[in-house]
């Protein structure tokens, strides 16, 4: 069974409308989402001593998280606030909590390297450590979310060998132009991922194209961290790009069917 280190940002998400407080984050969705497809994962990143932190620990570890190495900090979990726009997720604000307090200690890195792959969230606080990591022999990922040219995503580039961004609204040839860019910087691998239009991979010597999976829409929180786990455990299993690209868009595809993101 491959064995995933998912590290960084832990919060809950806020639909106000709705008045529903969800388990969430990016890396805590990849985690829960590579248990549904079989897989081992572990989360490394830090929650409040807070109630919401607690019900964040509890529902991961339901789902077979382990949820043993997330530090219990002083404060309020991280908080995403959510509104719903015609099943689609709006991100309106977010409250970082103790996450901006979050580093990895004595002992984390060893941990992390125990693991067949780390993927990392842009918002973790990592993007220096990810080079480190991959020198150790295990392979890199993070999810630059829609800021792949942010000062944080730039440096955590050399590091890596799978980047995944999002970009649903510019035309093809720019967003094609944007992953050789990306490459260019130092991962193997570039995936853009472009909601309904589905994704595009580059590899360094082709572009590979996916289509998005038919199915009504309900919430499309956790539809990109779906994709990314099942991208990524595919890619662990040896299959090639095109096969891991049909993953992760099956997995999205069984998120954005119910409400919120597990």
């Amino acid at each position: 069974m491959k064995r995933l280190a998912c590290i960084g940002d832990h919060c809950v998400d806020l639909y106000r409308e709705l008045g529903l407080t969800n388990p969430g984050g990016n890396t805590v969705n990849v985690a829960v989402f590579l248990r549904r497809l079989g897989a081992e994962a572990t989360c490394f990143g830090a929650v409040g001593t807070d109630r919401e932190g607690e019900m964040l620990l509890q529902a991961a570890k339901a789902k077979g998280v382990d949820m043993s190495h997330v530090q219990i900090l002083p404060g309020k979990t991280a908080r995403t606030y959510v509104d719903m726009v015609e099943g689609n997720r709006v991100f309106t604000a977010y409250d970082e909590g103790v996450m901006a307090d979050f580093v990895l200690r004595g002992g984390d890195l060893d941990a992390i390297c125990r693991h067949d792959l780390a993927v990392a969230s842009i918002w973790g606080h990592v993007e220096h450590e990810m080079a480190g990591i991959r020198a150790r022999g295990v392979p890199t990922a993070m999810d630059l979310a829609d800021i792949p040219d942010d000062p944080m995503a730039q440096r955590a580039l050399p590091g890596l060998d799978i980047a995944f961004f999002s970009d649903d609204t510019a035309g093809q040839a720019a967003v094609r132009e944007k992953m050789q860019a990306i490459a260019a910087k130092g991962p193997r691998i570039v995936v853009a991922m472009r909601g309904a239009e589905g994704s595009i991979a580059w590899d360094g010597q082709a572009f590979y194209t996916q289509g998005s999976i038919p199915v009504k829409v309900v919430d499309t929180l956790g539809a990109g961290d779906s994709y990314i786990a099942g991208f990524l455990l595919s890619w662990l299993e040896g299959l090639p790009i095109p096969a891991c690209m049909e993953a992760g868009a099956k997995n999205a595809a069984v998120t954005i069917a119910y409400q919120g993101a597990w």
